[in-house]
């Protein structure tokens, strides 16, 4: 493209990617986001987090764009506030694929994602929280089917976050999809759903198209996105699942790897 940028979309991941450790974004990233944004691109977030739990770092950016959330469920106009697109969980669907891979690995330690704007995240007892994002305690499961749902989030007392996504994978896969979107977050989604789907979405809105389109990520979520834009950019601290699939890998979320590729690319221009 014109304007000295080769891409129409800058699509970046959150935790892991565009986010420190902190969840703080490093002015130099800032700085190198508007730059391209300044040569004509959009920067699209493409987030696992549902809007509640990501629009506090977009306000915090000053971001006025589309985001992807949800795992690809929702597209979020960021400066009207307003959800464009949101796809549920079939709960019949989302029920029966539970109690498949429960009769493979036993109770499993349980969280969903409640549809819509301000839509709570439902955790059960013995689930671990990532991080300090807000959530509402649940006791009695059936609290986890009364209103509609993005996804559920599964946990297990044992089995690895590989290892549970597997089993989840091979017992439920023709119910619902499965996603490891971090440590601890295996996430069951509607069957067919992936960041990859909300990312098209969203650039068909911008008029942009997979090859117009470069995406930064950390996670086996991630893979998607990377097989569907024309360049995936893993970072140095992103799953070897990810990274076997990456056309480069660039520095941390900590060390400013966003910004290290958008600024040779800018150079490039």
């Amino acid at each position: 493209m014109s304007g000295g940028f080769p891409y129409r979309i800058v699509a970046t991941d959150l935790d892991g990617t565009l986010l420190r450790s902190d969840e703080s974004v490093s002015r130099r990233t800032r700085d190198a986001l508007a730059a391209v944004t300044a040569a004509g691109a959009a920067h699209v977030v493409v987030t696992g987090r549902a809007v509640p739990w990501t629009r506090h770092v977009l306000d915090d950016l000053g971001y006025q764009g589309l985001a992807v959330c949800g795992q690809g469920a929702q597209v979020y106009d960021a400066g009207e506030h307003r959800l464009l697109t949101s796809v549920t969980l079939d709960r019949q669907l989302a029920a029966l694929a539970l109690a498949k891979i429960e009769a493979e690995t036993g109770p499993l330690y349980l969280a969903a994602s409640r549809d819509g704007l301000d839509g709570d995240v439902l955790v059960g007892p013995g689930y671990a929280v990532t991080g300090r994002l807000p959530s509402t305690p649940f006791d009695d499961v059936s609290d986890l089917w009364s209103a509609p749902l993005n996804k559920l989030y599964i946990q297990h007392p044992t089995l690895s976050d590989d290892e549970l996504a597997e089993v989840a994978r091979v017992a439920a896969g023709g119910f619902v999809s499965v996603a490891m979107a971090g440590a601890g977050i295996v996430e069951l989604l509607p069957l067919g759903l992936s960041k990859a789907t909300g990312l098209s979405l969203a650039a068909r809105r911008l008029g942009a198209r997979a090859e117009d389109t470069v995406a930064f990520g950390d996670m086996p979520n991630d893979v998607p996105m990377f097989a569907w834009a024309a360049h995936g950019v893993a970072m140095a601290n992103a799953h070897e699942e990810l990274r076997a699939v990456a056309d480069e890998v660039t520095l941390s979320n900590e060390d400013d790897g966003i910004a290290v590729v958008l600024e040779r690319l800018l150079s490039l221009g």
